[in-house]
């Protein structure tokens, strides 16, 4: 088994503060374990520029889509129990997509559509159900993002806006190809149906205090309010703009400020994008992963969520939408990547690294082969703005010896 090398990873500070030389983040944070131990932490920068606060290791940050493994856990603790089977469709929990429809190929407007299959849960789960993002490319993204269907933490109550996700059609038959979508959020609406608890009422109950994650939640936690980071964007639009993406005069333009943010009381719980915490809870997580469930789950469910579940890998199902890392060389499982093969990823890593990030730039993976987690926080969108992802893997795997 390899180990550290402490000189080596002082690297990694080094990188985190050109970062900040460049005006490229405003603050990060990473922490790493290896076999449940912790190996190193660093933090620089600021959480707040305009305040003048640090970015420390207790700061609150938005996780986004970090949040996606958490709801699959959830999803999965469910399926466990015995209360449904992953390729149920959706429309037995949310009638809404009983009779669902998906543009015909090479549709040039939104009404060109023919009916279809609703999507699986495990096709929601994998990306594969024909749901969109509004800054995803294509037609059913542009009618998206001009209802706003963003799942975004002022936008609640989930069921609701569920229902406006089902009222559109889908972008292709589901299971046909791959494309980054709301599909976890509408599990988050399943989890509710079934479950008969509120998504922030089953995560937390479930998962978050049987972890000890005590500072995550869907609205900022109270005792952390003063803790929580502002939000930055190098673009001179919305940072989630993606397809009208342009680069303002200001590489760290502040669009959410943490005394105002919509994330200090939240009416939408987002399970693809809703939660905020601290890193040292993420770590609690990422180890739970790591290590076979911790108790919320059987290590064999653990070992399945964490399989490829594609065909092939994501690049070969013909995606055309946003995705939080490479799609050559990856797989994807239950809420999150699988590595398949380090080279064509083009980042070092072991086969079978389980990952996600999120839109502010935040990431973690877990590598089973060297009994590693990493977690890293910033909070920058969107998250294609900077290599900083392989770039850490780069460093972390070059700091094993």
């Amino acid at each position: 088994m390899s180990r550290f090398d402490a000189g080596r990873l002082t690297r990694i500070g080094t990188w985190m503060q050109s970062y900040l030389d460049r005006d490229r983040f405003a603050g990060c944070s990473v922490l790493i374990a290896k076999g449940g131990a912790e190996q190193y932490f660093h933090s620089c920068g600021m959480r707040d520029m305009a305040a003048g606060l640090p970015f420390e290791r207790d700061t609150v940050a938005r996780i986004y889509s970090m949040t996606k493994p958490v709801t699959s856990v959830a999803l999965m603790m469910l399926a466990e129990r015995g209360l449904f089977h992953l390729d149920a469709p959706v429309s037995e929990f949310i009638p809404a997509f009983a009779n669902m429809r998906c543009l015909i190929p090479d549709a040039a407007d939104i009404s060109q559509t023919e009916p279809c299959a609703p999507p699986t849960l495990h096709q929601l789960a994998t990306h594969t159900s024909g749901l969109s993002y509004p800054f995803n490319p294509g037609l059913l993204a542009r009618a998206m993002d001009g209802e706003d269907l963003l799942f975004k933490p002022d936008q609640g109550p989930l069921a609701a806006m569920t229902d406006r996700v089902a009222a559109l059609p889908l972008a292709f038959r589901p299971g046909s190809r791959w494309e980054y979508s709301v599909g976890i959020d509408v599990l988050g609406r399943v989890i509710e149906v079934v479950s008969g608890k509120t998504l922030d009422q089953f995560l937390t109950e479930e998962i978050l205090e049987p972890l000890g994650m005590h500072e995550t939640g869907f609205s900022v936690p109270p005792q952390a309010v003063d803790r929580f980071a502002a939000l930055y964007t190098p673009l001179a639009g919305d940072s989630f703009a993606l397809n009208a993406a342009k680069t303002g005069g200001d590489p760290l333009r502040q669009v959410d400020h943490a005394d105002k943010s919509p994330f200090l009381n939240a009416s939408m719980h987002s399970g693809g994008g809703g939660l905020v915490g601290t890193i040292d809870d993420y770590m609690k997580f990422a180890e739970m992963l790591r290590t076979g469930g911790q108790g919320l789950l059987s290590p064999k469910t653990l070992a399945f969520m964490m399989r490829n579940h594609l065909p092939g890998d994501i690049a070969s199902m013909g995606p055309q939408s946003f995705a939080e890392q490479p799609m050559e060389g990856m797989g994807f499982g239950i809420g999150g990547a699988v590595v398949l093969e380090p080279g064509r990823a083009r980042s070092p890593g072991s086969v079978g690294d389980f990952s996600w990030g999120g839109m502010a730039s935040t990431f973690f993976w877990i590598d089973p082969v060297e009994e590693l987690s990493v977690v890293f926080f910033t909070q920058l969108s969107p998250s294609s703005s900077y290599p900083a992802r392989p770039q850490l893997k780069a460093l972390v795997h070059g700091a094993l010896m």
